[in-house]
Formats: structure tokens, C-alpha cells, sequence
């Protein structure tokens, strides 16, 4: 395969840059970014909705409406060619008139995994693949170790002194790093589905762990705490906004049923973690493996935090 066409580059790096806007509320969906051109012009854009529906692109036909037929889709990720709860898209780009299709990457997923082209090649559609494939492949990295192995792509955030310290000795400090950072750490988690603290942290900082950029997120980021003896406070700033972002607490099965219970009343949802034959350490938390059971709810990202005192 030769050198991709200039104008096929451009325009999927534009469907990229859609794409990574959805990063982190796109789940149980792969954020994908879609451009439709014709005759040179750009007639539809779309990203994948929050939520992961409408697909990216069944929004950029609609955008283009009759304007699509005979053009090119650059998609970031192969279209889906099975029925879930919204009809395959590569159905939509046939039935659109589309011509021709510029790929980034194909899907994972082995409901599609070729068969998206597969199906568009069978009706006449010149597919073209591999097209800025390791950035399209990057943007959906943690899809695919989601569909590949059952567990969450994992973004560990430390925050330490150059000696290795997360606070004073006396437990005293409670910011390490400048306004900058934590800047940079709040847009870093805006970007995951989730985001974990240990049992440790949540009593020693009773952090909110959302987002606080302004218009970042469409949806709230699912807040994870590893707690295996479920000692979260009730009246922790976690708990307490429970009914207005997601609240999950990790905890053993053998955790007391009459917290779990209370926990659940007041809005947080409760999972219990069976220990697993080759245990993850989880900072001494004694919850043994918790990315199974995130990947198992669908989510892509995980935010862990290092801090699990």
C-alpha cells in the first residue's frame, strides 16, 4: 500500500479530533469521529453521541442528508455491521449512497472485526483502510482491551514529592502538586469513564473525584472506591452526592450486609469483588482483582489513583 492520499489524511485527522471529544462519555461505545465529504467539501461531521448512541455515523448522515450520496465517510473506527440497540451503520452508509469509505482503524470487536468492510465492499463501496491507523487505534485502545480481555485500559495518576512522599509525616500536607497539575490531572479525568481511589484515600482526603472543568463532560465520571470492609463514611462527600454522579464501592463479600444495604438506600451502588487466583495487590485493600467487574459494566477508562494509603 502506497502513501495515503493528502486530502484522505486531512480529513481523518479532522474525524479524530471529533472522536477524542467523546472520550469518556461514550460507554459502552468506542468514541468515533465521522466526516463526510463531497466534491471536495465537508457536508457532515459528527462524533459519537454520550451515552454511545446515535453512532457517529448515522448523526453525519443525517447532517448531510442528500448531500451523501456519492461522497466519502472518513470514519475513525470500522462501521458496525450487527444489530444492537440501534440498527449496523454499515446499512446506513449503503443506504445513504455513500461511494466510498476511508477507515482508520477496523473494530475489534469480533462482531465486526472485518465484516463492516466485508459489507460495504459486497454492495460496491470502495473501502479504503489504514489511514492514520495508529492514532485511530489510540483513540480506541481502551475499547479494545475492554473487548479483548474483559477489563478497563488503567491510567495510573501519582501525585509525590521527589522523595517518593504522598504527604508530611505528620499526614499534614494536603496538595503536592501546583494549580497547573491539578489542572492537567481534572482533564485527564474528564476523558475516563471512571475514576478509582483505595479506602485509604477516601478517609484521609473525603475527595468528590468529578471533573471540575466547565463543559468537559456531558455525563458525570463513575466514582470507584476499593473498600473492602465498606468503612466509606456515610456522611463522606462521596456518598452524600451519590444521586447526582455514579458512587461504586468495591467491597469483599463478606462485607456487612446492613452497610451494604445502607449504602445502597442512599444511592451509592455496592459491588462485591471475589477474590481472583492470580490477585492484583491492591495496595493492601484486600479487594483482589476490581478491573473484571469494571470492564463487565462497560466501561473502557479507569482513572486510578495512586495515592491508596
Amino acid at each position: 500500500m502506497g502513501a495515503p492520499d493528502p486530502a484522505d489524511v486531512a480529513h481523518m485527522r479532522a474525524a479524530l479530533a471529533l472522536a477524542r471529544r467523546g472520550l469518556g462519555v461514550t460507554w459502552p461505545n468506542p468514541s468515533v469521529g465521522c466526516v463526510i465529504v463531497r466534491d471536495g467539501r465537508v457536508v457532515g461531521r459528527a462524533s459519537t453521541a454520550p451515552g454511545g448512541r446515535p453512532h457517529a455515523e448515522t448523526a453525519a448522515l443525517a447532517h448531510a442528508g442528500g448531500s451523501a450520496r456519492g461522497a466519502t465517510a472518513y470514519v475513525t473506527l470500522e462501521p458496525c455491521c450487527h444489530w444492537g440497540r440501534t440498527p449496523p451503520c454499515t446499512g446506513a452508509l449503503i443506504e445513504a449512497g455513500i461511494a466510498r469509505v476511508v477507515l482508520g482503524v477496523r473494530d475489534p470487536d469480533t462482531r465486526v472485526d472485518g465484516q463492516g468492510i466485508a459489507a460495504l465492499r459486497a454492495r460496491g463501496i470502495e473501502v479504503v483502510e489504514g489511514v492514520l491507523e495508529d492514532e485511530a487505534a489510540e483513540v480506541i485502545a481502551a475499547f479494545g482491551q475492554r473487548v479483548r480481555a474483559g477489563r478497563p485500559l488503567v491510567t495510573l495518576k501519582l501525585a509525590s514529592t521527589l522523595d517518593g512522599r504522598i504527604a508530611t509525616r505528620a499526614g499534614e500536607s494536603r496538595w503536592i502538586t501546583g494549580p497547573a497539575a491539578r489542572r492537567a490531572a481534572h482533564a485527564l479525568r474528564g476523558c475516563h469513564d471512571a475514576v478509582m481511589v483505595g479506602i485509604g484515600t477516601a478517609l484521609a482526603d473525603d475527595p468528590d473525584l468529578t471533573c471540575r472543568i466547565p463543559g468537559m463532560r456531558a455525563l458525570p465520571v463513575v466514582r470507584v472506591v476499593a473498600d473492602s470492609a465498606l468503612r466509606t463514611p456515610f456522611s463522606s462527600r462521596l456518598v452524600a452526592s451519590a444521586s447526582e454522579a455514579p458512587v461504586w464501592l468495591l467491597v469483599s463479600p463478606d462485607a456487612d450486609p446492613a452497610r451494604c444495604a445502607e449504602a445502597e438506600r442512599l444511592g451509592a451502588r455496592v459491588i462485591a469483588v471475589h477474590p481472583h487466583p492470580d490477585p492484583l495487590p491492591q495496595a493492601g485493600e484486600g479487594v483482589k482483582s476490581p478491573f473484571p467487574p469494571l470492564g463487565g459494566e462497560g466501561g473502557h477508562t479507569l482513572d486510578l489513583r495512586a495515592a491508596l494509603r
